[in-house]
């Protein structure tokens, strides 16, 4: 039996693929593709060049939303007049969904796309059935399944945007 495959993106990579105008190659591979209430408030809660056409994709794609915990708390905490902490919150609600994914039975296999290099390097605790992967490897694996022509022209899209895109390379890159 096959177990399902989700993609959950932190706000890096949403940003970086609306500036290239490229939030659809998240749908290439045909895994299932959830949005994490947290990560959706923070990449929209500001007028930003990326945060319309986010939502605007999220509703248009019929994304779901996964509900977590942490925003619940986070806006019972606004709600209340207080300043929550808003630092690693969106990376601590993907943390929560891929640990609940670990407790279906079947559980799901979890792609965590992020762009972050604190992710990377920290150890963001993840369960057996999930895996960390980059915005960058993302978009090379999409290009060596045929799914996209060139990951290089997404990266290049988003910069000439306007993209501080992440500079965090494996040694195989190429570089820009």
């Amino acid at each position: 039996m096959s177990h399902p495959i989700i993609l959950i993106a932190d706000a890096g990579p949403l940003i970086t693929l609306a500036y290239a105008d490229a939030l659809d190659t998240l749908l290439l591979p045909r895994w299932g593709v959830q949005m994490v209430d947290m990560v959706l408030y923070e990449v929209t809660r500001h007028l930003t060049p990326s945060s319309q056409k986010i939502a605007d994709w999220v509703k248009h794609r019929q994304i779901t939303i996964a509900q977590t915990q942490v925003y619940q708390r986070y806006q019972a905490a606004l709600s209340t007049g207080a300043i929550p902490r808003k630092n690693h919150l969106g990376e601590l609600a993907i943390q929560e969904v891929m640990t609940d994914f670990a407790l279906q039975v079947p559980a799901p296999k979890g792609v965590f796309l992020f762009e972050d290099h604190k992710i990377a390097k920290t150890s963001f605790i993840l369960p057996d059935s999930c895996h960390k992967v980059s915005t960058r490897a993302f978009l090379r694996f999409l290009e060596q399944q045929g799914l996209i022509e060139s990951a290089q022209v997404i990266e290049q899209q988003a910069i000439q945007a306007g993209r501080a895109f992440s500079s965090l390379r494996f040694p195989s890159d190429p570089v820009l």
